[in-house]
């Protein structure tokens, strides 16, 4: 799961790319209406739809757009600085600094148990290890 602010920042490349499309089906497919006095013109690289067609996918895309900035909206009101004043945001942040420095004196903590522990089984391997040359050389070779 993305947090917000990557949400947030998809959702509105999205809509840009929902703007440059509608912009470019909106260039691509219109009818040619000609002025008063003109002639209608003609372009080979446009494919005229259908009156209707063209009228229902303008409606669509315009839709799609509607959804895709209510969604940007719902995100922006989720975000977690969004109302609150400056002064509650910096107090949270004190919070949080708090607790991440009390988190890392317990980290230290932790890792001075375990070096602690680490040098006791050291000490026990050792010991061992000492006993077992003892046994070994006293008891003499094995027939």
């Amino acid at each position: 799961m993305t947090d917000r602010l990557t949400q947030l920042q998809n959702a509105i490349d999205q809509l840009a790319v929902q703007f440059y499309s509608a912009m470019h089906y909106l260039d691509t497919h219109h009818d040619f209406v000609p002025l008063d006095y003109e002639a209608k013109v003609s372009d080979p690289q446009v494919t005229v739809d259908d009156a209707a067609v063209f009228e229902a996918t303008k409606l669509e895309l315009a839709r799609d757009i509607m959804i895709k900035t209510r969604q940007i909206d719902l995100l922006i009101a989720s975000l977690p600085g969004a109302g609150v004043s400056e002064q509650d945001q910096l107090a949270r942040v004190r919070k949080l600094e708090q607790q991440l420095s009390d988190a890392e004196k317990e980290r230290q903590l932790w890792l001075a148990r375990r070096k602690e522990l680490l040098q006791k089984c050291d000490s026990v391997i050792l010991q061992l290890a000492q006993r077992k040359t003892e046994i070994d050389t006293t008891s003499g070779p094995a027939l």
